[in-house]
């Protein structure tokens, strides 16, 4: 989905955001919730991250931030190579916390502790997920945390290797969508999503672009 034109900029007076979910783990061609668990990338994974750091070897890089969890550092690992940049790691971009669903499959989820799938399936934001994180609680850490790196970065290009969870936050943020309304976008595995600061908004510039990836390596959400 690319909403303007997908250019690297150039200017001192622009603050950029790109985030980009992590390469493909076996977990995600499971179907099996990952959440805090520490999953590392597959073989296609890993190809995808290196796909990423090939796209990048010439652009403009002033920050990387990264997820601390594996799948995450192994993704940005590429990106930062021959770059004389540290990647700083931060908990707050970590996946949504699922409590007692994670490490199940949305089908054994749904069959072993139903209560807590409907709860994160509801997507209402105030409801308690056992164990894990209620929406409202998700929402405000990713916030807080782009938040935080636009005024610590004014005017960089800031790359940060997340979670789909938190793509759909970023997302939500920057166009107004409610957190309780379904998902009516992709999330790709090893997508770049660009985001800019115009004045005092944060907007959302290009999303889910995958161009980078070879067809065989470019797949649906999962």
């Amino acid at each position: 989905m690319h909403l303007y034109p997908n250019t690297t900029s150039s200017s001192d007076n622009v603050t950029e955001l790109i985030l980009i979910r992590h390469g493909e783990t076996d977990w995600n061609t499971d179907q099996r919730i990952q959440g805090h668990i520490d999953i590392a990338l597959n073989r296609t994974g890993l190809a995808q991250a290196a796909a990423i750091g090939k796209r990048f070897d010439n652009d403009r890089i002033d920050v990387l931030v990264s997820s601390d969890l594996r799948r995450a550092m192994q993704t940005m690992a590429p990106v930062a190579e021959g770059r004389d940049l540290p990647v700083l790691p931060d908990q707050r971009w970590r996946e949504r916390h699922l409590g007692i669903l994670q490490g199940k499959t949305r089908e054994e989820a749904q069959r072993d502790v139903p209560h807590a799938y409907d709860v994160f399936r509801s997507r209402f934001p105030g409801a308690e997920l056992e164990g894990g994180e209620s929406l409202n609680a998700f929402a405000t850490r990713v916030v807080d945390a782009l938040t935080e790196l636009i005024e610590t970065h004014r005017n960089k290009r800031v790359v940060v290797v997340t979670h789909g969870g938190v793509l759909d936050i970023a997302y939500r943020h920057a166009t107004g969508m409610a957190l309780e309304e379904a998902r009516t976008f992709t999330i790709h595995n090893a997508s770049v999503n660009t985001f800019r600061v115009e004045g005092s908004k944060f907007v959302l510039a290009d999303w889910g672009d995958i161009s980078h990836l070879p067809d065989k390596l470019a797949m649906d959400e999962i």
